[in-house]
């Protein structure tokens, strides 16, 4: 008897107990009854492969954010984000490098296995990170077993079509979902001349839609377009049947993402014209760090209230002690 895959249609609970890993990859139980207002967005309690189709299928616009670690995947289980994708941005706003090609696999498994402990509920998408699955298509399997093994991931994302379109349809036949990246391919900025808006001219544009369509063939049940002018990726989207999600990408994709550094504004510096800033958590930051700093230099902390009385024999201490 043929063993149903992971995406079959089940309960929640049944979702939850077929996807759970092991001690680096496993998930915390389901919750109970939602609690959030309005219809859901989900069908069941875990968001599956199907249910992203179907967003597409029944024209409802949905959002993903990238998520690095266990706290910013609790947040986003909070506010009910259906999609998390732990990206190779990660290099550029969680370690500090200039372009996402220095991230490794072990970088990639390692913040993965966080996020997915902190999230029961969104589909997780896990980038793979530059040369890992460039070299050759059985160097995709093992870095997508990784990916889905270790880190806990349930689909894997990468960039580009040529070759990549024969990596798509292996590592889809071998049962691994994976959501393709068109447009703006940060993996080869070196190679296009930096992060530049693609799909300009009559033939990039062409060439947009016959990568698109080669890569639904293939098998990806999503694809990224970054960067690349509105009518374009309207003209995609309107062109597939999986869902298309953009950034930098115009508003007629079926989904968009956005880096959660970006759209918190934790992010210093300049950001893409097409990031908007939901909140200014980063100027805050700096003045609770200030507050902090001036009240230790003021001995006006910590207070009362924030010391141990001499029997403690009631309190715990979180970290320890």
């Amino acid at each position: 008897m043929n063993a149903r895959p992971w995406y079959s249609p089940r309960t929640g609970t049944e979702a939850y107990q077929a996807r759970a890993g092991g001690p680096i990859g496993g998930r915390r139980p389901v919750p109970g009854p939602r609690r959030f207002p309005g219809p859901p967005i989900l069908a069941q309690d875990v968001t599956t492969v199907p249910d992203v189709l179907r967003f597409k299928a029944e024209g409802r616009r949905f959002a993903m954010l990238t998520a690095y670690d266990y706290t910013t995947a609790r947040l986003a289980e909070e506010a009910e984000i259906p999609l998390l994708l732990v990206g190779d941005s990660m290099g550029n706003v969680v370690l500090g490098y200039q372009t996402t090609l220095p991230v490794t696999l072990d970088d990639i498994v390692h913040h993965a296995a966080a996020v997915a402990r902190g999230s029961s509920r969104a589909l997780l998408v896990g980038d793979l990170p530059f040369m890992s699955y460039q070299p050759s298509v059985e160097m995709a399997m093992v870095s997508s077993g990784r990916l889905m093994r270790e880190g806990g991931m349930h689909a894997v994302k990468l960039e580009g079509a040529g070759p990549v379109v024969e990596t798509v349809h292996r590592l889809t036949a071998a049962g691994v979902p994976v959501m393709a990246h068109l447009g703006l391919t940060p993996q080869s900025v070196h190679a296009i001349g930096g992060f530049r808006v693609r799909g300009r001219t009559p033939e990039a544009a062409e060439r947009i839609l016959s990568d698109a369509r080669e890569l639904e063939q293939a098998g990806a049940f999503s694809l990224v377009l970054e960067a690349v002018p509105g009518e374009v990726a309207q003209t995609v989207t309107a062109a597939l049947r999986v869902p298309t999600i953009g950034i930098g990408a115009g508003p007629h994709c079926d989904g968009q993402v956005l880096v959660v550094h970006d759209m918190l504004g934790l992010t210093t510096g300049r950001v893409p014209r097409f990031v908007k800033r939901y909140a200014n958590l980063g100027d805050q930051a700096i003045e609770a760090m200030r507050a902090f700093a001036r009240e230790v230099a003021d001995a006006e902390f910590p207070a009362a209230e924030h010391t141990y009385a001499g029997d403690s024999s009631r309190e715990n201490a979180r970290y320890g002690g």
